[in-house]
């Protein structure tokens, strides 16, 4: 009898465990530098405009193709191998404009997914964008808008730096709204120290940007991502942005950054004189980080560094296999690695 009640209840266990088996949706959000990705005509309102890049051994319709593809390739394998799928949604900088980025999402390894652009044109005077690219079948964009970033040099009025816009996007992800930022924040021409109050003005902005979020909100369920031209322990995103590298305890409000820790540990998105730098980084909310799976939650963050993005030879061997050299165009991809977070929660 003993051993007739043992059999009863492990087998009622098991059709409970079975019961409260769960499966779950897995997306990516992923971000990319595309290194300058420039059309063939020249643009007359933007530096590029006879410089270099437009010579016929760097850009010719052969290159711009073939570039193109490989761009395409890369963004449609970024997180594959976790969900099975292209992203949902795309963070793109170093674009000239719209029409460039048509093209690469009516790509054959893209075209599938069928992705919608959200785009505007930056004053920057290289001609470079912030964009948004997502699939219309599971992302529906709500609001978005540019957010500009003044900069003088050496608080000169007089003296405009025109760079890139930020752009903030809400949209319904799975029926959930999500807020999503894209950054390109000014490079460190003329050494880091010299530079970097421009970043500092421009994490300013973000910080902003997301106050404006919160206020309306508390839980919000924010990305910050780009390409920041600061590592995850700079002041920046340190201080300004007010970034953790820990999950635990996040208070509401505040910013987990899953980069923080791959920097430490020696990784990067690109690298110059034998030093690595993540300067390509997600960053998530608090309200993207609980164990409340009904919505979508942080699950984890990478590198998209597979073998075929790095150099496969020379000196700069397992850097990003950048597009253009001192020769022309390399056949490779941009000078940074990708980056992704996935998300992750329970089927309906």
């Amino acid at each position: 009898m003993r051993f007739f009640w043992y059999k009863l209840f492990f087998f009622a266990s098991l059709v409970c465990f079975s019961q409260e088996k769960k499966e779950y949706k897995i997306v990516t959000v992923a971000f990319y530098n595309l290194e300058n990705l420039f059309g063939i005509e020249d643009d007359p309102n933007t530096a590029y405009n006879d410089h270099i890049i437009r010579a016929e051994s760097f850009y010719n319709q052969e290159v711009y193709n073939a570039k193109l593809k490989n761009l395409a390739k890369a963004i449609s394998d970024i997180g594959y191998s976790h969900t099975g799928a292209t992203p949902v949604i795309v963070g793109l900088c170093e674009a000239e404009n719209r029409k460039v980025i048509e093209d690469l999402i009516n790509q054959e390894s893209l075209a599938a997914s069928d992705y919608g652009i959200i785009h505007y044109d930056s004053p920057d005077r290289r001609g470079i964008d912030v964009t948004l690219i997502y699939k219309k079948s599971v992302f529906i964009p709500t609001h978005h808008q540019k957010r500009e970033l003044i900069l003088y040099h050496n608080s000169n009025i007089l003296q405009r730096i025109y760079t890139r816009d930020q752009l903030v996007v809400t949209g319904l992800l799975d029926g959930e709204e999500i807020h999503l930022i894209v950054n390109h924040w000014p490079s460190r021409s003329g050494g880091e120290v010299r530079s970097r109050p421009n970043r500092i003005k421009a994490a300013q902005l973000t910080k902003k940007i997301t106050d404006s979020l919160y206020k309306l909100n508390p839980y919000a369920k924010i990305l910050i991502m780009g390409d920041f031209n600061d590592d995850p322990t700079s002041e920046s995103i340190k201080k300004v942005l007010g970034t953790r590298n820990k999950k635990e305890n996040l208070s509401m409000m505040e910013f987990y950054n899953p980069m923080e820790e791959m920097y430490r540990k020696g990784l990067g998105t690109l690298a110059w004189m034998d030093r690595w730098n993540l300067f390509d980084q997600i960053i998530v909310s608090a309200g993207l980080v609980s164990s409340d799976y009904s919505g979508f939650q942080f699950y984890k963050a990478g590198i998209f560094n597979p073998n075929y993005l790095a150099n496969p030879k020379g000196r700069f061997k397992g850097y990003p296999y950048r597009a253009y050299g001192d020769g022309g165009f390399t056949g490779g991809y941009s000078d940074h690695f990708p980056v992704y977070t996935l998300l992750i929660k329970e089927n309906d």
